[in-house]
């Protein structure tokens, strides 16, 4: 079998698009410090980037551009959970008044494929696209819970178990005994193990041979998210919702 070999010139065009993006923009000489790179590199980069339309150019500053936008809703378009979830999802957040959200697993790490927000959601970080470290979030959680144990090994190997709150699980043995829980009970909780002052709940999208081929939540402030409505009306809905996304999978 042939060794993977890295293509630089394209690694540091990619290094390129996600620093402008997790910056909101910037300049060559803030680009070429951030990544190593000599300015002269990182200006040829930009130039080919800009003439094929993926970034633009406003009063001296790169920005990641809207071409990107057609990729993206292409991409996500091929999922077919995404069509039949959203309308569900949408039903969901007018509901509740919170946030709903769709998840796919996709190279180790959980994609958020759709959002919405109810009437009642705050304000958070989260965008369609954004990437996480699975282990994070109770839509993760639930998508590890139905992997082989080796899978979920050969993930942690490679990103590790990283801390983003003071209540994120960062211990491999912790982790395996909640998926274990997460497994029999069917869903998942997240109490500010992402975002501090926020609570979720999640519930898996399974196929025909119980694997995990996206998660659906439920996310709100803890100060609405307690008692009896944390810990038992939002599962129960959950699953409800999750279990109409999965027939009209198989059925569609």
């Amino acid at each position: 079998m042939a060794e993977d070999v890295p293509i630089k010139a394209a690694q540091t065009s990619f290094r390129i698009i996600n620093t402008l993006r997790e910056l909101e923009g910037a300049g060559v000489s803030t680009l070429a410090e951030r990544l190593d790179k000599p300015t002269s590199t990182i200006y040829d980069h930009l130039r080919t980037l800009e003439k094929e339309a993926y970034v633009v150019k406003k009063e001296g500053k790169y920005y990641v551009g809207t071409r990107f936008l057609g990729i993206g809703e292409q991409a996500r378009s091929r999922h077919r959970v995404y069509s039949i979830a959203r309308q569900e999802l949408d039903k969901l957040a007018e509901q509740t008044g919170e946030h709903t959200n769709l998840m796919i697993e996709e190279h180790g790490k959980g994609i958020f494929l759709y959002k919405t927000r109810g009437s009642e959601a705050v304000q958070l970080d989260t965008y369609d696209g954004m990437r996480v470290p699975l282990q994070t979030t109770a839509m993760g959680k639930t998508i590890l819970a139905h992997m082989p144990r080796s899978e979920v090994e050969a993930i942690i190997d490679r990103y590790g178990l990283p801390q983003i709150t003071e209540h994120t699980i960062t211990d491999e043995s912790e982790l395996f005994d909640e998926l274990d829980q997460i497994a029999e009970r069917g869903y998942a909780f997240d109490d500010e193990e992402r975002v501090r002052g926020m609570r979720c709940v999640a519930a898996p999208i399974l196929d025909e041979q119980e694997q995990a081929v996206a998660a659906v939540s439920v996310s709100g402030p803890k100060s609405r998210l307690r008692g009896g409505e944390f810990e038992e009306d939002l599962p129960e809905r959950i699953l409800r919702v999750a279990n109409v996304i999965e027939v009209n999978l198989t059925h569609a």
